[in-house]
């Protein structure tokens, strides 16, 4: 084969490449675009089942996810990046706040959880959104996961605040604190009650701030 041809062999393999790749890419940028939007509503589908979770419907009345402001980092929350506080209100009156808060210190590693605080102190609901706990062992902190469906452990947290628990006995009874844990995962339940403890001051402290900020408003 001749230089003369090799070359041209080579310059119609790398058009070929070329060409296909701009399809591929073309399809790709069509398919994202196509499926953005299921994307996008199944997402805010699945924060408003959460927010509903630690906040009942009936404690709001506003466009949640709409009502927020952004903070962060926020080294008592246990975040190291930006975040979204929602505010509820229910006929236009300050109702709660929906933060993130992570254990830094769960037995596998970060444990992450949503926690809502109501206007007057008191935790309306935690839940966790991500951890890495052992299976059968410490995952009971999440409720889909634990075993006792009656009562889950981490449903202990509602409708507490600091005038029945004071904050130094945000701790399991194992610690020589006020909150129940199982027997084999005590890491676990130490660090949820910790973080879910430091929320609730962090709401309390930080609460008129965050409902006086205007939506979108970075603190």
């Amino acid at each position: 084969m001749s230089r003369y041809t090799a070359a041209r062999t080579s310059l119609r393999t790398a058009a070929i490449m070329v060409v296909f790749t701009l399809i591929f890419t073309s399809l790709m940028s069509l398919t994202y675009r196509m499926t953005r939007p299921a994307i996008e509503a199944s997402e805010l589908a699945e924060r408003m089942r959460l927010i509903n979770e630690v906040l009942p419907p009936e404690r709001y009345d506003n466009a949640l996810l709409e009502d927020y402001v952004t903070i962060g980092p926020a080294p008592e929350l246990g975040l190291s990046r930006d975040s979204r506080v929602y505010r509820a209100r229910l006929e236009d009156a300050p109702s709660a706040l929906i933060l993130e808060a992570v254990a830094p210190d769960g037995y596998g590693g970060r444990i992450e959880l949503a926690v809502a605080v109501s206007l007057d102190g008191r935790i309306s609901g935690v839940r966790v959104t991500a951890h890495s706990e052992t299976p059968g062992l410490g995952d009971y902190i999440d409720p889909r996961k634990d075993r006792e469906r009656d009562n889950p452990w981490i449903l202990q947290f509602d409708e507490v605040s600091f005038a029945q628990v004071p904050a130094e006995r945000w701790r399991v009874r194992r610690d020589g604190g006020a909150f129940d844990y199982r027997i084999g995962a005590t890491i676990s339940a130490s660090a949820v009650t910790r973080a879910t403890g430091r929320a609730l001051e962090y709401a309390i402290r930080h609460r008129d701030a965050l409902f006086d900020a205007e939506t979108g408003e970075r603190l």
